[in-house]
């Protein structure tokens, strides 16, 4: 009996304990053992790292900046797509100005206890008081930081609650020298704005996509030893054939060659193992495993000879790629273009080359079989949301320069509550009117492209069915030069 209540004794000691510890912040401390980020190890986002200079310089030498009198941002934020490096900057801030580094996730800060998430954020900031200076770093801030009122509680859910007290915290934290917040979020459009107003995430830096000539340095920095490259691989070629590739997607890229190389009894990596986790990338692994009749085959290959040759015949697209029938990803065939150049805008002519580009795959099936097939789902569920998006957002169609349909974005567990329709039922037929007329004009004009050239898709399918993969080149020798652009003139 003794033995017993000793037992249950320790076991409510234990969950007292634990109960205590429960709303204690989860931030964790980057240990000087761990290898130290520095600048060096950040590519391809020099102008972000230029903006937080000064920040470094603050954490090193804050009586320089108290004799001036100036005020260094207390709080800032890093707002760009997944994968451009925002966490990496902030830890190589960290390492620059020799600082303790403390990271949470912003989903770290709710529980489904009722004022856990705010006690966290009061431990959070005492944590950083206790180790001034130091750096306190919130990754996916939307997570906590979205707009106020949209709960389903009625406004009083507990991410509210944290929020609150978040906000309460950044309001003291000026009179706390030596402790900078930087926060994180691909999703700036959503945080709340109390957040965003001067004293608090009053320093707003964009950490974009990097362009051609940061994707060659990011490359460079991942290529470092202990890759041991060959002398064919070019790095400036790599990044000029990686438009649109997050450092992320870089890093993989050179992840996934390098995995390659003992496969193929490489000594070294490759051109062709780049070449390869490219495709791995931009398209997804390869499942030569999946059986598919002689059929199904056959109809893939006129399929993607569809799109190829949309490709090729619209001035306005960009080229092709490759072209290929063995299955990638969850497609039984992929055809990939390839941008010549990095591209901010769009014009309405690219925008309309992309739908008759989704759906030569389908009128090719149509014009040689005569059948239809649910293969093109995808395609068509692209063209219909751009021809949406032209009608709706860019003022692309008859109903003229407007907008329709404006979104409110607070949203509650990361779902959108939908989109405020403040536009009549009329209005709401003609979109859908404009939108249909957008799809099935491409969908003639791509008609009448495949018709001309059947012979062309005829033997661009044959050469897939023999080859299983084109590449540019071999395209345009078995469909002649790809019709250019004419320049326009400068008025």
């Amino acid at each position: 009996f003794l033995g017993l209540m000793i037992f249950l004794s320790r076991q409510m000691q234990g969950s007292g304990n634990r109960a205590l510890s429960f709303g204690k912040s989860r931030a964790r401390l980057h240990s000087e053992t761990q290898t130290k980020i520095t600048f060096e190890d950040v590519a391809g986002v020099d102008e972000a790292k230029e903006a937080l200079e000064e920040v470094i310089q603050f954490l090193k030498t804050p009586k320089k900046f108290e004799r001036l009198g100036g005020r260094i941002p207390k709080g800032v934020l890093l707002m760009g797509p997944p994968g451009t490096g925002k966490t990496m900057l902030a830890k190589a801030v960290a390492g620059e100005a020799d600082v303790p580094f403390y990271s949470i996730s912003g989903s770290d800060f709710v529980e489904m206890f009722v004022g856990v998430g705010a006690s966290r954020v009061r431990d959070l900031f005492e944590l950083g008081k206790k180790n001034a200076p130091c750096i306190i770093f919130i990754d996916e801030l939307d997570a906590v930081g979205r707009h106020r009122g949209a709960g389903i509680g009625g406004g009083h859910d507990e991410r509210e609650q944290t929020l609150n007290q978040l906000l309460v915290e950044m309001q003291g934290f000026e009179d706390v020298p030596g402790v900078i917040l930087i926060a994180a979020t691909n999703r700036p459009d959503v945080l709340d704005p109390a957040l965003l107003r001067p004293g608090r995430f009053d320093r707003q830096i964009v950490v974009d996509l990097p362009d051609v000539r940061g994707r060659e340095a990011i490359l460079k920095v991942h290529t470092k030893s202990p890759y041991k490259l060959a002398e064919n691989v070019d790095l400036e070629i790599l990044a000029k054939a990686t438009p649109g590739f997050s450092g992320a997607d870089l890093e993989n890229m050179t992840n996934e060659a390098a995995l390659l190389e003992p496969r193929s009894e490489k000594p070294e990596i490759d051109m062709m193992c780049f070449d390869e986790a490219k495709d791995r990338v931009i398209m997804g692994p390869e499942r030569r495993s999946l059986v598919i009749s002689d059929e199904e085959r056959r109809i893939t290959a006129y399929h993607e000879a569809g799109h190829a040759l949309m490709l090729h015949f619209v001035p306005e697209s960009d080229p092709n790629y490759k072209c290929t029938i063995v299955p990638r990803g969850r497609a039984l065939g992929v055809t990939a273009m390839l941008p010549l150049e990095e591209r901010h805008n769009m014009s309405k002519k690219r925008l309309l080359a992309h739908i008759i580009f989704a759906l030569g795959g389908r009128v090719a099936e149509e014009i040689i079989f005569g059948e239809q097939t649910t293969g093109a789902q995808n395609d068509f569920e692209q063209a219909t949301s751009l021809a949406r998006r032209m009608v709706t957002q860019w003022g692309m169609s008859h109903l003229g320069p407007l907008t329709f349909g404006r979104r409110d974005e607070q949203v509650f567990l990361g779902k959108e509550l939908g989109v405020h329709q403040d536009y009549s039922e009329e209005t709401a037929i003609a979109i859908d009117k404009a939108v249909h007329d957008i799809v099935m004009d491409c969908y003639k004009k791509a008609r009448n492209i495949l018709e001309t050239n059947l012979e062309g898709l005829k033997l661009l399918a044959d050469a897939l069915l023999e080859r299983e993969t084109l590449v540019t080149e071999e395209i345009d020798e078995i469909l002649g030069p790809r019709p250019q652009l004419p320049s326009t003139p400068i008025v």
